[in-house]
């Protein structure tokens, strides 16, 4: 039986990989289907990136190049939490800004600076608020035509850009990879894991949802696992 029609995505957009975007302030509330518990979070304005930091721009910043799949305008995939923690610090630096975070002399903790206008990475309700983009649906589309899953993604990578944006300009937001978040899971259950939002290219289309929650340990390196970069607004 040949698969069902899709809907043909637009050119992929190929505007710098780390523009970034203003985020209006707002209030969003997230839910977990586990602990089945709804929590509300306002939030101040912000900055995130257009799109998913690219292998390119990775390489470019840290000096290393992912593992996972080749190709410049591919997401970085296979970077663990602490990898998306280093490379905020790394490019704020390169720009001088202030980093937003600060590392424990042992290697295994870390402080965020909410004061530093350096990158960082997104809360999960930040991410949450930006995904949704003013909509309140499980998705701000057609899921064809804004995300990379396993539907149409043919269990492949995809450069960023590719599917339509939602309405702030945001692009790969469901889909393509999962998405680090700075927060911690579940403490009490899962230690020090933390978030991932968004759903990546092998899942089925449930997990590509706004509010579907994961997790993962902030030492696994996994290949539908990535990072956007946001910013706090100058003091």
């Amino acid at each position: 039986m040949p698969p069902p029609d899709r809907t043909d995505p637009p050119a992929v957009d190929e505007r710098p990989a780390d523009e970034m975007i203003s985020v209006p302030g707002g209030r969003v509330t997230l839910s977990d289907r586990r602990t089945r518990s709804t929590w509300s979070v306002a939030l101040a304005p912000y900055q995130l990136a257009t799109f998913p930091v690219t292998r390119e721009r990775y390489a470019e910043v840290t000096g290393e190049r992912p593992f996972g799949a080749r190709g410049d305008r591919l997401p970085a995939d296979c970077v663990s939490w602490w990898d998306a923690i280093r490379f905020c610090n790394a490019r704020s630096l390169r720009e001088g800004l202030a980093p937003a975070y600060h590392l424990h002399d042992d290697g295994e903790g870390v402080a965020w600076d909410a004061s530093a206008d350096g990158y960082r990475l997104p809360t999960e309700a930040e991410w949450e608020h930006a995904c949704r983009a003013g909509t309140t649906g499980p998705r701000y589309g057609p899921l064809d035509e804004i995300a990379w899953y396993r539907g149409n993604s043919q269990e492949l990578l995809h450069d960023v850009g590719g599917r339509r944006p939602n309405a702030w300009g945001l692009y790969d937001m469901l889909g393509n990879v999962w998405e680090w978040c700075w927060d911690v899971y579940d403490a009490e259950v899962y230690g020090t894991y933390r978030v991932l939002r968004g759903g990546g290219w092998f899942d089925e289309h449930w997990s590509c949802r706004a509010s579907v929650r994961r997790r993962s340990h902030p030492t696994f390196r996994i290949d539908d696992v990535g990072f956007r970069v946001a910013r706090s607004p100058s003091p």
